[in-house]
């Protein structure tokens, strides 16, 4: 049954002798070879290896000879109102429009109108000589509260009026050397910690526990005024420079009238400015505003920085620096 069917097959692949390769209809009548599973074997293996290095060698040489695009400057305001917003500046806005523009957001979105308001501060923490600003910490009391929870504070003093006097403005915890060990052992755990100076040199083996939060006349929790202290630490805004060089946090919520949020953001941000010394570029690069729901708006830094007079005389900025350069973390 092999021929005929080779046969009928070769009438149609090939109607005329001498199409195709001759003897065809032998092989297709031919029992098939037993195929070798063994693989071909690869004579010139190396041969193709160095043949690939040198291709992408030739691949590295052509993009390198390929010119470089240059990205086109960005322009400064569009004429429609549908643009690609990658071809033009991020518009920058006075504070007072910006929380305005908030305000209309949230009217339009329908969202929760008690949201909070935050702010994102980009920071220029370098100084002279590969030197920079350590990343800070700091706290502020802000002119216009914006919620009513307040912050467990601890008062170390060994004096009965001293500790009578914290207890009456809201000290969670008062007491002197007893309350180390139980510190040290997480019996104790509140949000901050304030001392008298008098108490403070037997304090020393809570150094390493406390870290940032270990009384400081820096961070302003080692005083006399216990009253000032507790006001600051129990109602006051608490912010943290994170990835080295950026402040994000909230300063008000949306329902406040726009004086209120303005005020608040102007003490966040001369506080900030406090950990850079004055004779250096402004510590504050670039500040913007959202709430919750919203989008980032880039704000003018014209009014909203410090204004203070740079000083010229290398001796001064060097006595300046001192004194403005954020304490190790240790201390």
């Amino acid at each position: 049954m092999a021929a005929p069917a080779g046969r009928c097959l070769w009438r149609v692949l090939a109607p005329r002798r001498g199409w195709v390769l001759p003897g065809l209809d032998q092989r297709l009548a031919a029992a098939p070879a037993v195929v070798s599973a063994a693989p071909p074997a690869r004579l010139y293996a190396a041969a193709a290896k160095t043949a690939k290095r040198g291709s992408q060698k030739t691949k590295q040489e052509e993009t390198k000879k390929k010119p470089v695009t240059k990205r086109r400057p960005l322009m400064s305001k569009p004429v429609d109102d549908v643009y690609l917003t990658w071809y033009y500046e991020k518009p920058s806005y006075d504070v007072e429009v910006a929380v305005g523009m908030l305000k209309k957001f949230q009217e339009l979105d329908f969202t929760n109108p008690k949201q909070y308001v935050y702010i994102n501060v980009f920071l220029d923490m370098a100084l002279q000589k590969k030197k920079k600003v350590d990343p800070f910490s700091s706290i502020v009391l802000l002119p216009y509260r914006f919620t009513d929870g307040t912050n467990k504070v601890l008062v170390f003093t060994e004096n009965e009026q001293e500790a009578e006097i914290a207890r009456e403005n809201g000290a969670a915890v008062v007491g002197g050397v007893e309350l180390i060990k139980w510190i040290l052992e997480d019996e104790i755990q509140v949000d901050f910690y304030v001392a008298v100076p008098e108490i403070i040199p037997k304090l020393i083996p809570l150094r390493n526990k406390l870290r940032q939060k270990y009384p400081s006349t820096r961070r302003k929790s080692l005083g006399h005024d216990i009253p000032k202290m507790l006001q600051l630490f129990r109602e006051g805004l608490e912010y943290t420079v994170e990835d080295e060089c950026i402040i994000k946090t909230r300063i008000a919520r949306l329902d406040m009238p726009t004086e209120q949020i303005v005020a608040n953001l102007k003490t966040v941000i001369h506080d900030i400015c406090t950990f850079k010394p004055s004779t250096y570029d402004p510590l504050v690069q670039k500040l913007m505003i959202r709430s919750s729901s919203s989008e980032r708006l880039l704000l003018n830094l014209d009014g909203l920085l410090p204004q203070v007079e740079k000083v010229e005389e290398e001796e001064n900025a060097e006595d300046d620096e001192e004194k403005h350069v954020q304490e190790p973390v240790s201390t």
